[in-house]
């Protein structure tokens, strides 16, 4: 019987797959690069292509509705003898999912988990973190304020 980790256990390894899948392949390809050998690669799932259907809120809290399809890439895979690696991309990138993975496995061994999280993971989230913070700023300089002004008798 395997055992499901509960959610205290899953949040750190979500947040690094949340940062991975939003980094770019070159961003990824540089830090498989600074990390060194990886060891052989058993791919358990190949990277494949398939479609998702997105689901909306509106208002974020109304009724959830079908918005459209996306196309989605995953992959599994096994780094020497360790633990599953799992990526999930965005678009159709095989090698993006696959780098994905690659540092998903690399990440649950104990012994290169702080190396990788500290070189790869933290500049790649703080990277993020900028990139919306400006985004962030360009859209409140441009934000327009509206008001209605009554005229005559209520």
């Amino acid at each position: 019987m395997t055992t499901q980790p509960n959610e205290s256990e899953s949040l750190p390894r979500k947040r690094w797959l949340g940062v991975l899948a939003r980094a770019t392949p070159p961003e990824l390809e540089q830090a498989l690069a600074s990390v060194g050998s990886t060891g052989p690669l058993e791919h358990v799932r190949p990277a494949e292509s398939g479609m998702v259907m997105l689901r909306g809120r509106v208002g974020g809290t109304g009724d959830a509705f079908n918005l459209g399809e996306a196309s989605v890439t995953r992959c599994a895979l096994r780094v020497g003898s360790g633990a599953l690696g799992v990526g999930y991309a965005l678009g159709r990138d095989k090698r993006k999912a696959e780098l994905v993975a690659i540092f998903d496995a690399l990440l649950q061994d104990g012994d290169r988990h702080a190396h990788i999280q500290r070189t790869v993971v933290a500049p790649l989230a703080e990277r993020q973190l900028a990139q919306r913070d400006a985004a962030s700023r360009s859209a409140a300089a441009s934000k327009v304020e509206f008001f209605t002004m009554v005229r005559g008798k209520i």
